[in-house]
């Protein structure tokens, strides 16, 4: 039997678990995002070319545009932007430790092979929910879904070209050894029962183990046909930290504390909003 639709209103008819459930979706997606995000603005004036240099500034700020749709849907269940954000514990984000990886100094390539894993597994994920149960989730990821496409073919363009010369495949190779243990920690559950239900009540219509196939269907033909080496998805050693379980990386507190910096100093306690919320 299909599972119902929910509208914003039915938000107080869920039962813990599920509302846990959706909660828990919401916050990887915006969580996910929000951390990229950072990492890409840290190559602003460092980019290798002015047309890079542009090009990263709009891919984080599309991200970030992305976070904000996610964690409006999160102040439905209670939580204004403060809390969701910029007071919130460090050990309570979601995301993904390959999002929050600091980037080998000086190496663009490293930035470019984790935006193209990144892309591919986030390009499945909005396709699965795509046709979710909860309708504001799946009526925003339209707008997501054509701007993530544009990221993909960014990374796809820089791969091909810092793979066209012995040195720059090298140096993508290393990077790629890095990433890609990482990489597969976007599919790692928060739990076995979180994961049951967002799929019992239609929030994803894919469970992870599906996503992460069609992940590797996806990313390792292609990385083959560049001329690297893709590390055997069953032989990699999982990282200690995988994030979806709160567990971070020893850089995690660091981009925390610089993210959150300003409006610590400043002493703020709400956040000014330039335009209205997405509807």
């Amino acid at each position: 039997m299909a599972a119902p639709t929910y509208q914003r209103a039915d938000l107080g008819e869920l039962d813990g678990a599920a509302a846990e459930a959706l909660r828990t979706l919401l916050f990887r997606l915006a969580d996910d995002e929000l951390v990229l995000g950072e990492r890409y603005i840290e190559w602003q004036v460092h980019a290798p070319t002015l047309e890079s240099d542009l090009a990263i500034s709009n891919i984080a700020q599309d991200e970030f545009g992305h976070a904000r749709l996610w964690y409006d849907l999160l102040e439905d269940f209670g939580d204004d932007e403060p809390a969701l954000i910029w007071e919130r514990d460090p050990g309570s984000f979601r995301h993904a430790t390959l999002v929050e990886l600091p980037t080998r100094q000086g190496d663009w390539g490293d930035t470019i092979v984790r935006g193209y894993l990144y892309d591919v597994a986030e390009q499945l994920r909005l396709e699965a929910v795509a046709e979710s149960s909860y309708a504001p989730l799946r009526e925003r990821v339209g707008k997501v879904q054509s701007e993530e496409r544009y990221h993909r073919e960014h990374a796809q363009n820089w791969l091909e070209r810092l793979t066209d010369d012995e040195p720059g495949r090298a140096r993508v190779q290393a990077a790629l050894d890095r990433l890609f243990p990482y990489a597969l920690t976007l599919f790692a559950p928060v739990d076995e029962a979180t994961e049951a239900a967002i799929e019992e009540h239609g929030f994803r219509t894919a469970s992870l183990a599906d996503l992460r196939e069609q992940f590797l269907d996806v990313v390792v033909p292609y990385l083959e046909s560049l001329g690297l080496d893709v590390p055997e998805p069953d032989e990699v050693e999982r990282p200690e930290a995988v994030g979806r379980d709160g567990q971070h990386t020893e850089h995690w507190d660091a981009l925390f504390e610089d993210m959150t910096h300003t409006y610590r100093e400043l002493g703020r306690t709400s956040t000014t909003k330039l335009m209205e919320d997405p509807e």
